[in-house]
C-alpha cells in the first residue's frame, strides 16, 4: 500500500471544512471547548459505526451507490441545511438555549450517519487504500482506529479554534453565525451538486 498517499488522502479528507468541522468550531465558539465535547464524543462514537459499516459492506455499497447515492445526498443535505438555520438564528449562550439541541452526543452521531463526506471517506479510504492490500480482521480494526483517531482530531482542533476566537465569536455572533450558516449551505450544495453532473 502506498502509505504516503493513503495518509495524504485522510488528513486532507479530514480536516478541510465539512459538516463536523464547522459544527465542531461553531459549539465551540458558543460554549468552550468542555461544553462542545460532548458533540465531538458523538462525531467520535458516530464515526466509529460508519467506518465499521464501510468495511464490512464496502463491495456491496459500490454496487448500490448509483442507486442509494442520490437518495444519501438529499437527506444528508436536508440536516445540514437544518444545522445552517439553527447556526444561523442561534445567540450566545448568555443570551439564549440556540444550539444546545445540536450541542449533544447524540446529534453528534446522527450527523455522521447523513454526512456523505464521511461515508465516501470510509468508502474510499477502504476500497482504494485499505481492502486490496488487508483482509485479516486486526488489521482493518487497526485501520478503522487511525481512521477514526484522524477524524476525531480534526474535529477536537476546529473546536480549539472556535474556543480560542470565543470572545470574538460572541461579539460578532451575528456575522459569524451566518458565515458559519453560509458554510453549511455551501456543504450541502457541494453534495447535491452531483446530482445535476
Amino acid at each position: 500500500m502506498n502509505y504516503a498517499a493513503f495518509f495524504s488522502y485522510v488528513l486532507l479528507t479530514a480536516f478541510t471544512p465539512g459538516p463536523n468541522n464547522i459544527m465542531s468550531m461553531s459549539n465551540a465558539s458558543k460554549y468552550g471547548f468542555k461544553r462542545a465535547f460532548p458533540f465531538n464524543v458523538g462525531v467520535l462514537i458516530g464515526f466509529v459505526l460508519v467506518m465499521l459499516c464501510c468495511t464490512a459492506f464496502t463491495s456491496l455499497l459500490y454496487q448500490l451507490v448509483p442507486t442509494v447515492k442520490p437518495a444519501m445526498l438529499v437527506i444528508g443535505a436536508l440536516y445540514i441545511l437544518w444545522l445552517a438555520y439553527t447556526v444561523w438564528r442561534n445567540k450566545p449562550h448568555a443570551q439564549g438555549r440556540g444550539l444546545a439541541q445540536t450541542n449533544t452526543v447524540l446529534a453528534g452521531m446522527a450527523l455522521q450517519f447523513v454526512n456523505v463526506k464521511v461515508i465516501l471517506y470510509g468508502i474510499t479510504a477502504m476500497s482504494s487504500f485499505i481492502l486490496p492490500n488487508y483482509r485479516d480482521i486486526p488489521t482493518l480494526l487497526l485501520f478503522i482506529a487511525v481512521l477514526t483517531v484522524i477524524g476525531f482530531a480534526a474535529t477536537c482542533c476546529w473546536s480549539l479554534f472556535g474556543a480560542m476566537f470565543e470572545r470574538f465569536f460572541k461579539r460578532y455572533s451575528k456575522w459569524v453565525n451566518a458565515g458559519m450558516a453560509l458554510l453549511l449551505v455551501y456543504c450541502a450544495f457541494t453534495m447535491v451538486e452531483e446530482l445535476w453532473r
